[in-house]
């Protein structure tokens, strides 16, 4: 069942929505990664590195992920992560709003919250000392992890240029 859930991801429609621009030169062309299992176009980042971590054996069945985020990449990678069996970790500011969090909770990811004066950097931060007294849990580390990028490279891009004419 995760690897049917799985393979939705990606593939999203475009649509032209040229009508919403006052000029009637300009061509406006949206792909609709809201339509990907999990609500994001983070889906298909997610996806892309755990897998990498996995063909890379950084990631084996079991192991706990960590990764902070305070956005749809940590809903995407929980999501997954959940479908794929690994317990995981996401840090995020306290001042992130409860609807995340629950969302979060939803697919089973523990939250772990940092100052929310801190932003971003204080989870990065704090999910950096935590991989470091816990080597055998999995950072990924989107904000340096070239299967983020990559993942747009191998797919959104190709299909991009596959559907738009």
């Amino acid at each position: 069942m995760s690897a049917q859930v799985l393979d939705l991801i990606g593939n999203t429609p475009v649509v032209d929505v040229s009508v919403l621009s006052p000029n009637p030169d300009v061509r406006i062309i949206a792909k609709l990664e809201s339509q990907n299992p999990f609500g994001s176009v983070k889906d298909r980042i997610a996806r892309a590195m755990i897998e990498h971590a996995e063909e890379a054996g950084q990631l084996s069945p079991g192991q706990t992920i960590i990764e902070p985020s305070s956005g749809n990449t940590g809903i995407s990678l929980a999501a997954i992560a959940r479908l794929k069996g690994y317990p995981i970790k996401i840090l995020m500011p306290e001042n992130v709003s409860i609807e995340r969090r629950q969302m979060l909770e939803v697919f089973g990811a523990e939250i772990i919250l940092t100052p929310g004066e801190e932003g971003s950097n204080g989870a990065v931060a704090r999910a950096e000392l935590l991989a470091a007294e816990h080597p055998e849990w999995c950072l990924l580390y989107q904000y340096g992890n070239d299967a983020n990028p990559g993942a747009h490279y191998r797919t959104t891009g190709p299909e991009i240029l596959r559907d738009v004419p």
